[in-house]
C-alpha cells in the first residue's frame, strides 16, 4: 500500500510538473511574437518620433540659421565701428558705407527717387525721416532744446552744432591755414577760398558764388522775389535772416553789445562791423589807389570816383548820385523834409546820421579816437581829415594843375582859381573875392563903417 501510495504521489507530482511545464513552454512559445510586437510598437514609436523630431530639428535649424547670421552681421557692424570698415562701396560716387541697407538707401541719390511727398507744400525727400523732419518746419516744432541756454532746434543735428558754441568745439581744421571750423559745411566753403573756386555761376550776370544757397538768394535780384514777410508790417525779405534782424525792430531787441563802450546792436554782424571803430581795421582796399575801407560799401562807392560812374538820377533836377542813398538824401532838399528832431533843443536834421553827430554836442561824446596822437572827435569825417596830417595823404587832386588837397572842400575852394568864379561880394562897394579871408581884409577898408559881406 505504501508503494501505491508513493506511485500515486509521483503520479500526481509527475502531472503537476507536467502541467506547469507545459504552460512554461506555451509561455515560453509565445514570448518571441510579445517581444516582436514590443519591437515593432518600438520601431513605429521610433520613427514617428525620428520624423516629428526631424522636422522639429529643420525648423528650429532654420530658426537658428537666421538667428545666426543676424547675429554674424550685427557683430560685423558692430567691429566695424571701430575697425573703421565700410565694405558696401557706391560705384557711381565711390562713397563706402558699413550696411548694405545704407547703400541701398544711398542709391535713391543718384536714381532721383523721392517717394516721401510733403502734403503741406509737395517738396519730395528720400527718405522718411527727412519728411518727418521737414514736417517741423511747417508745425514750428524744436523738440531739441539746449540745456544751457534753452534755444530750440527741429532736428538733433542742429542742438549738436549749436553746442559747440557753448563748448567752443571746432572739430574741422583747415590743412592750408590751420583754421577750424565747428560745422564740416563751412570749412567745405572756406577751402574755396583757398582755391579760388566758385562753382555756382548766375546765368543772367555770370556772377560766381561759393555755395549754391548763395546764387539762389542772389537770383531773387534778377526775379525781385520775396518770400519772406513780416507778420506786423507786411514788408518782405529776399532772405529769411533780413526778415529775423528786421523783426528785432518790432521787439526792441538788441541782444549784441560791444564791451569796450557798451552799444548794443540787433545783429552780430553790426556789432563786428562796429568793433573797427576800435580796433581801426580796414579790410577794404582799393586796387587803384591803395585806400582802405571799413566797409565793403564804402570800397564800392570809392571805386565809382574812379569809374566817374553815377547811376543814381535825380528826377526833379537831373543831378546824378555814385550810390541811392544819396539820392534819397538829395531828394528831402526838393521836399524840405526834416525827419529827425533832437530832443535837447528841437533842431531838425534831414538825416539820422546828422542828428546822431548834432546829440554828442549835448552829451560831449567823442568816441573817434586818433589811435596815434589820441586827440578824439565827435564826427567821423573829423578822425579821417585829422589822420591826414599824419598819414600825408592828399586824396583830392585838382584835375586843372594836379595839386592835392586833404579835404574835398580846400579843392573845391581851389578850383575858383581856375574857374574865376568868385562868390563872396562886399555889400558897401559891389566888390567880389574868391576866398572869404580875401572878403574879411577888404572889409577892413571900410573902416569905421558896418562890416557887411555876403556869400554868392
Amino acid at each position: 500500500m505504501a508503494s501505491v501510495k508513493e506511485e500515486s504521489e509521483d503520479v500526481k507530482i509527475e502531472g503537476e510538473f507536467r502541467v506547469k511545464h507545459e504552460d512554461t513552454e506555451e509561455q515560453t512559445d509565445l514570448m518571441p511574437l510579445k517581444e516582436e510586437s514590443q519591437e515593432l510598437n518600438e520601431m513605429e514609436e521610433k520613427n514617428q518620433y525620428v520624423k516629428s523630431h526631424d522636422f522639429i530639428t529643420a525648423d528650429k535649424s532654420s530658426s537658428y540659421s537666421q538667428t545666426h547670421k543676424t547675429q554674424t552681421r550685427n557683430l560685423k557692424v558692430q567691429m566695424s565701428v571701430y575697425t573703421g570698415e565700410k565694405p558696401f562701396i557706391c560705384e557711381q560716387c565711390g562713397k563706402s558705407f558699413r550696411r548694405k541697407q545704407s547703400l541701398q538707401i544711398h542709391l535713391k541719390i543718384h536714381s532721383g527717387e523721392k517717394l516721401f511727398i510733403c502734403p503741406q507744400c509737395g517738396q519730395r525727400f528720400t527718405l522718411k525721416k527727412t519728411l518727418s523732419a521737414h514736417m517741423r518746419v511747417h508745425t514750428g516744432e524744436k523738440p531739441y532744446s539746449c540745456q544751457q541756454c534753452g534755444k530750440s532746434f527741429p532736428r538733433k543735428g542742429n542742438l549738436k552744432i549749436h553746442m559747440r558754441i557753448h563748448t567752443g568745439e571746432k572739430p574741422y581744421p583747415c590743412q592750408h591755414c590751420g583754421k577750424s571750423f565747428s560745422v564740416k559745411g563751412n570749412l567745405k566753403n572756406h577751402l574755396q577760398v583757398h582755391s579760388g573756386e566758385k562753382p555756382f555761376m548766375c546765368s543772367q550776370c555770370g556772377k560766381s558764388f561759393l555755395q549754391n544757397r548763395q546764387l539762389e538768394v542772389h537770383m531773387r535780384v534778377h526775379t525781385g522775389e520775396r518770400l519772406f514777410i513780416c507778420s506786423q508790417c507786411v514788408k518782405s525779405f529776399k532772405q529769411k535772416k533780413e526778415l529775423d534782424a528786421h523783426m528785432k525792430i518790432h521787439t526792441g531787441e538788441k541782444p549784441h553789445t560791444c564791451k569796450l563802450c557798451g552799444k548794443s546792436y540787433k545783429i552780430k554782424g553790426h556789432l563786428t562791423i562796429h568793433m573797427r571803430v576800435h580796433t581801426g581795421e580796414k579790410p577794404f582796399v582799393c586796387d587803384h589807389c591803395g585806400k582802405s575801407f571799413r566797409y565793403k560799401e564804402s570800397l564800392n562807392h570809392h571805386m565809382r570816383i574812379h569809374s566817374g560812374e553815377k547811376c543814381f538820377i535825380c528826377h526833379l533836377c537831373g543831378m546824378s548820385f555814385p550810390d541811392r542813398n544819396h539820392l534819397e538824401n538829395h531828394a528831402k532838399i526838393h521836399a524840405g523834409e526834416k525827419l529827425f528832431m533832437c530832443h535837447h533843443c528841437g533842431k531838425s536834421f534831414k538825416q539820422r546820421a546828422n542828428l546822431e553827430n548834432h546829440r554828442r554836442i549835448h552829451t560831449g561824446e567823442k568816441p573817434y579816437t586818433c589811435t596815434q596822437c589820441g586827440r578824439s572827435f565827435t564826427v567821423k569825417g573829423h578822425l579821417e581829415y585829422h589822420m591826414r596830417l599824419h598819414t600825408g595823404e592828399k586824396p583830392f587832386t585838382c584835375p586843372n594843375c594836379g595839386k592835392s588837397f586833404t579835404n574835398k572842400g580846400n579843392l573845391k575852394t581851389h578850383l575858383r582859381v581856375h574857374t574865376g568864379e568868385k562868390p563872396y561880394k562886399c555889400l558897401q562897394c559891389e566888390n567880389s573875392f574868391t576866398y572869404h579871408t580875401e572878403l574879411k581884409r577888404h572889409l577892413q577898408t571900410h573902416s569905421g563903417e558896418k562890416l557887411l559881406f555876403s556869400s554868392a
